[in-house]
């Protein structure tokens, strides 16, 4: 087996973007060369990673079993050339961190493990909090740096600098007539039950593009569980559009869940890094920016104008 870091990196991109055409672009190759490595790719594991379909690709269980040690793999080349790029001096200290409900449950654990193997000598204290009491919490000079979900900001004293834009899509039981459909719309959707998920003002967001669509969900269900919504869509009580970064194509019973794109535009689900405008950060809560910012390297990454 030769395996090269071209594929595993050709294989996220894939992954996360669910088509050939929109992974290629997103990387500056041609469709061909991503086809090409993605042949071999599955040639040197023995496995059929990729489900080809009109729409675009999407993962089959093996498939996701891979990604989730790809992403691995980029994460540990990343922390290597951190580990040789670090000043001779490493940093010490303590600073404290607030993270949100669904970054402390599906973005911070692997990403906090890389940093303490990087920076031992910092020590991170974590308190979890919503995101509008993390807000506070900044502002008033308590914590240090906040980890949330960027979609209902308002603090005119924080700057913040996303991490990663997780797409949105819509989640399906195994066997829906959408995933027949050439394209779906929010309006597809409105005429389906709908799981709506709470927790971390999802609801909140959820309802503010389907008021910009002129469209409604039929919502059937409210829960702050994402496993509660995983389950009831497998099982076929329901649809519901969330984040890839929550997505698992199995519930808990083992039942299959599928992703699919939507044809109107609805707001990625986006993870952004947060401290108070005009406070000096701790050597040790410097470093942690830096390491995330490397680490991550989302290619829509940007620095968010808040409270304007």
């Amino acid at each position: 087996m030769s395996l090269t870091l071209r594929q595993i990196r050709y294989f996220i991109a894939v992954s996360e973007s669910g088509k050939m055409s929109a992974a290629a672009a997103s990387l500056g190759v041609s469709q061909s060369a991503i086809t090409e490595a993605l042949k071999a790719l599955e040639t040197d594991t023995g496995a059929k990673l990729l489900r080809r379909h009109r729409s675009g690709v999407s993962l089959t269980r093996e498939g996701y079993q891979f990604l989730r040690e790809a992403r691995r793999v980029m994460s540990a080349v990343a922390d290597a050339t951190q580990a040789v790029r670090a000043a001779p001096t490493r940093p010490a200290g303590r600073f404290t961190l607030g993270v949100s409900y669904t970054v402390a449950g599906y973005f911070l654990p692997p990403l906090l493990a890389r940093f303490r193997r990087a920076f031992p000598e910092v020590e991170v204290a974590l308190i979890e909090q919503e995101r509008a009491a993390i807000e506070g919490l900044l502002d008033a000079g308590r914590l240090d740096m906040g980890m949330i979900l960027t979609g209902n900001l308002r603090s005119k004293q924080l700057d913040a600098d996303v991490l990663i834009r997780s797409k949105r899509r819509l989640w399906l039981p195994a066997n829906h007539r959408f995933l027949r459909q050439k394209r779906v719309t929010l309006s597809d959707v409105a005429e389906e039950p709908y799981i709506m998920l709470t927790v971390d003002e999802a609801a909140k967001t959820a309802r503010r593009y389907w008021r910009q669509a002129k469209l409604a969900p039929k919502v059937v269900f409210e829960t702050a569980s994402v496993e509660a919504v995983r389950d009831m869509v497998a099982h076929g009580m329901g649809v519901a559009i969330l984040s890839d970064m929550v997505y698992r194509p199995w519930s808990l019973d083992g039942d299959r869940v599928e992703a699919r794109a939507l044809s109107d535009a609805v707001p990625s689900m986006d993870v952004a890094l947060v401290w108070k405008r005009d406070g000096a950060l701790s050597e040790g809560a410097a470093a942690f920016a830096e390491f995330c910012g490397f680490t991550c390297n989302a290619p829509a990454a940007a620095r968010l104008p808040l409270g304007r």
